[in-house]
């Protein structure tokens, strides 16, 4: 677990970083051409892809029952996430605020940490 915490500690600071950047790269690049500013754009992925992957590889580390608690988890973060973001795709329809899909994704791990704390209750 403890080179879980820092495999994805190391992609979550990575990330905080490279987004800033990038975005104050953006800002101040208004004069770049579009592929310029694209390139710019989804360099956060790269390190959003070396969370993915410290995640995959704490799997491949877990047994069988913390597989199945983290399926569990995961299973419930799926639909809850998504009759939430349905939910409030729907409520812009009738004048609430629009909110950026960057908010999936912080969604998702809240949902994961709810699951999680509730098919480990179930397993005690």
């Amino acid at each position: 677990m403890k080179l879980y915490y820092y495999e994805m500690g190391f992609a979550s600071l990575l990330y905080t970083i490279v987004l800033v950047v990038s975005q104050l790269l953006l800002q101040h690049q208004v004069d770049a051409g579009m592929p310029l500013r694209i390139a710019i754009a989804i360099t956060p992925v790269i390190p959003a892809g070396l969370m993915c992957w410290a995640i995959v590889r704490q799997f491949r580390r877990l047994d069988e029952m913390h597989l199945r608690i983290q399926l569990e988890g995961l299973g419930f973060a799926f639909a809850a996430s998504a009759l939430l973001t349905f939910s409030y795709g729907f409520l812009e329809n009738a004048g609430f605020p629009h909110i950026t899909w960057h908010w999936v994704w912080p969604v998702m791990g809240m949902m994961w940490i709810i699951g999680l704390r509730v098919a480990r209750r179930r397993y005690q």
